[in-house]
């Protein structure tokens, strides 16, 4: 007589509950964007060096060390090497939710594991800022790569909307969903071109030894306006195609408010370079990048039913 021998209990994944998945991931958004307005006010209160090394922010301290000399920037620096701590727990979290929320949805994983590769090495990135004397060109890196990780932050905080594993049926003409990715890829240039500038202007991030590019700064000014008029002609022409042959609302009003970011953005522009840069304004147009490539990819997401 033969006894049945029960099977072994499977192994369970712990799953997060589902009503947290997407506020943490819209927290890590938020977070990303956040991050680059801090580092905004570093660079325009000549903080860069506020923190003289890294990962110590002084010789033989983690913590700012209080001197008359400091006086503000040691804490301003200090406060947004703080928040990579907190966009890095924001990440792993991130990955939590979607491994345990959408195992079978590897598009989502990949986006999610790059966000938390993108924050270490967005802090790896910072160190050498901090130790090449705010060089010009990784400043602008430093920078750029906050746009990337903001842009995987915003798809997953569209992908947390669907539950398929593959991107569905264009919501628009295929001519249409090509002028979206064209329009995106002059927005790109648009941006690197921007940091150009802020490379080639008055805020180096350091009061006492300001490094720039070397460009002229009118001129490389005018090249990004150049670009950003292309910009602003091919976001009309992808929201007209939209608006032609979309099959749903939420793809139009996606493109609306890529029409509304990138006209903002364009007007604070052109004031703060016919004002002289005030700082205000700058932080403002940092934040506007940031939105606008927040815009842009939803935008070209919401051309797709199921896009991550």
């Amino acid at each position: 007589m033969s006894t049945s021998v029960p099977a072994p209990p499977r192994p369970t994944t712990s799953r997060l509950p589902r009503r947290w998945v997407r506020p943490i991931l819209v927290a890590n958004l938020v977070a990303e964007v956040g991050i680059v307005v801090t580092g905004g006010i570093v660079r325009l209160t000549g903080s860069g060096l506020g923190c003289s090394t890294w990962p110590e922010c002084q010789p033989g301290s983690f913590t700012p060390v209080r001197t008359p000399e400091s006086a503000y920037h040691d804490l301003i620096e200090f406060g947004n090497r703080t928040l990579t701590g907190v966009l890095g727990v924001l990440a792993l979290l991130s990955v939590w939710a979607v491994v345990t929320t959408w195992p079978q949805r590897r598009r989502m994983r990949r986006v999610a594991y790059g966000v938390l590769a993108g924050v270490v090495a967005q802090a790896v990135v910072g160190g050498i800022t901090v130790r090449t004397g705010l060089n010009p060109w990784t400043v602008m890196f430093h920078f750029l790569v906050s746009m990337v990780l903001i842009g995987l932050s915003t798809a997953l905080v569209r992908g947390a909307r669907d539950d398929a594993s593959g991107p569905g049926e264009l919501t628009v003409h295929p001519l249409t969903h090509r002028l979206g990715w064209a329009t995106t890829g002059v927005g790109t240039v648009v941006l690197v071109l921007g940091a150009v500038v802020t490379g080639s202007g008055p805020h180096s991030g350091d009061a006492d030894t300001p490094a720039r590019t070397g460009f002229d700064p009118r001129f490389v000014s005018w090249m990004h306006a150049d670009a950003v008029m292309l910009f602003v002609g091919l976001v009309i022409a992808t929201l007209v195609a939209v608006r032609l042959t979309s099959t749903v609302t939420s793809t139009r009003r996606a493109w609306d408010a890529v029409l509304y970011v990138t006209v903002a953005q364009g007007f604070i522009g052109y004031v703060q370079y016919f004002t002289g840069l005030p700082e205000v304004l700058v932080l403002l147009h940092m934040l506007g990048a940031s939105l606008l490539v927040v815009a842009l990819t939803w935008g070209v997401l919401e051309m797709r039913l199921q896009p991550v």
